[in-house]
């Protein structure tokens, strides 16, 4: 299949490094997460909207929540913010005891993970009260993601290991098959597949129905942090 490129506007703004965009719901607004100490919300034709200022230094994540009317932002000062669209700082999530990586809503809006440095996880309420710790990872995680039903949650941490757990914070299983950080890790749409990917050049495809490994693609990758999106009736060949 060939892809022609299209030429879109660039969104520049930032004053340091960009670790994290995300899409709004409805596909009309990008959130940019940078180390200068902001996010920035953005219109498709590259025009900014507003800059999220609170941080008082790197931010790291950004999402919206599923009704897109929340924006959480995860930081280097070990805290989380929440956000209207119109830029007023609604809540300030202070638990953690390490620089917070990553951050995911929930899919029907309720409970928002974070991922941190502290080696844990935290759910959390709207009302920004901590209500689970995810605690059995012994490395910085780095990436928390839940399945599209909203039942189960994946961690990905640098101590090489993929844990999955119950919403209420039970663990179910360990996943072992990293040589390296784990740096990534995502559902497939339909909840039967998990993708995880590392410093060990791997990504590695997992069958959650009965958690064995699916198959690993090591075609000569560089590190991957993010395979996003994947077409599972494609080659498995992801990094060529």
């Amino acid at each position: 299949m060939e892809f022609r490129r299209k030429t879109l506007p660039t969104l520049q703004g930032h004053k340091d490094s960009v670790n994290l965009v995300s899409f709004s719901p409805d596909g009309q607004i990008v959130a940019s997460a940078s180390d200068d100490g902001t996010a920035k919300l953005w219109r498709l034709n590259g025009t900014e909207i507003r800059t999220l200022k609170g941080h008082s230094s790197n931010v790291y994540g950004v999402s919206f929540s599923p009704d897109g009317k929340i924006i959480a932002t995860a930081s280097n000062d070990q805290t989380v913010k929440l956000w209207k669209l119109d830029g007023t700082e609604i809540k300030t999530l202070e638990e953690h005891k390490g620089l917070v990586r990553h951050l995911n809503f929930s899919p029907d809006g309720k409970i928002i993970a974070t991922a941190s440095a502290d080696k844990t996880v935290k759910l959390w309420n709207l009302e920004g009260k901590a209500i689970a710790t995810l605690s059995g990872h012994n490395a910085e995680v780095n990436r928390v993601s839940f399945s599209p039903n909203g039942q189960t949650i994946a961690t990905a941490s640098s101590d090489r290991i993929i844990k999955l757990w119950q919403r209420d914070g039970t663990l179910i299983m360990t996943l072992i098959g990293h040589q390296s950080d784990v740096m990534s890790v995502s559902f497939s749409p339909n909840g039967k597949f998990l993708l995880s990917a590392g410093g060990d050049r791997l990504v590695l495809l997992w069958d959650v129905s009965d958690l064995s490994l699916k198959g690993l693609q090591a075609n000569g990758c560089k590190q991957v942090y993010d395979y996003l999106k994947s077409n599972l009736n494609a080659s498995y060949n992801f990094c060529d």
